[in-house]
């Protein structure tokens, strides 16, 4: 049985040295691995793609279109849920994370779920360093991975773009930027901004003075700039309003606050042809 991971001894909002979120990051998701599946994991499933703690899934939303016969990548892929989900409609997909511990979940769930004639290619890498081929990828996509946890989510846009085929589509949700002005609370004190929304002062957690934990943020105009220098273009944001259930809470997710207040953005970009 795993043992829990250790409790931070601090956390903030503090710089971060430069080379130092991945490698905490890393750990943190290894150690938690087991314990974020067996909290989240059935509201996520096995083989579906829920886009984000609002309850939005692909089969409602349709913001991928057809993927069957498409090359695909699943950027900080976690558990690989999404990837199945994929995989089920004809797309041939690569589940990509960082951290080996998300990646044995995700092996583990292949055999529970189709056993060993369907397993997953899984790769383990940093997001900010792809190992594929130049215009190797149809379709880029993730629900809440890699974007936030890395220190230069400027060169994984870069790194995204390279590996797209032209015309190929980048599509992510990540922690709608406007939430960081807001306590991570899901109760009132969560409906009060307490942090300017341009302090782009990285949450982090330490324990006895090492980093665990390392979450960076950027405003919706930095995202747009980073997704346009890579020589991407956005066709579309999407803001999911709550559609789960009103006593599902995820963090500072909850249905109080996704009344009100965004919590998720989802860009749809596009290489061009």
């Amino acid at each position: 049985m795993q043992e829990p991971a250790q409790a931070p001894t601090s956390a903030g909002y503090t710089p971060v040295g430069a080379g130092r979120t991945t490698p905490a990051n890393r750990r943190w998701w290894d150690d938690e691995a087991a314990a974020y599946l067996a909290e989240h994991g059935a509201f996520l499933g096995v083989d579906d793609f829920v886009w984000c703690p609002e309850g939005l899934r692909e089969d409602d939303a349709g913001l991928l279109g057809d993927v069957a016969g498409l090359d695909v990548l699943e950027v900080g892929a976690g558990a690989a849920q999404c990837s199945r989900w994929l995989a089920g409609r004809g797309a041939r997909v690569v589940a990509l994370d960082l951290s080996m511990g998300m990646l044995a979940q995700a092996r583990r769930l292949d055999l529970r779920s189709g056993g060993p004639g369907r397993l997953t290619p899984l790769l383990q890498a940093d997001a900010t360093w792809l190992p594929l081929a130049d215009g190797s990828v149809d379709l880029a996509c993730y629900a809440y991975g890699a974007v936030p946890f890395v220190e230069d989510s400027a060169a994984l846009m870069a790194q995204v773009a390279r590996v797209l085929r032209p015309g190929g589509r980048w599509v992510f949700a990540t922690t709608h930027p406007v939430r960081w002005a807001f306590p991570d609370d899901p109760g009132q004190a969560g409906l009060t901004a307490v942090r300017s929304y341009f302090d782009r002062t990285p949450y982090v957690e330490a324990s006895a003075g090492r980093l665990r934990y390392a979450e960076h943020h950027r405003t919706l105009g930095d995202r747009i700039r980073e997704v346009s220098a890579a020589g991407l273009v956005v066709e579309d944001l999407v803001e999911p309003e709550w559609l789960a259930p009103d006593d599902h809470v995820w963090g500072g997710w909850s249905s109080l606050r996704g009344r009100l207040l965004p919590g998720t953005a989802i860009f749809s970009c596009r290489r061009p042809s």
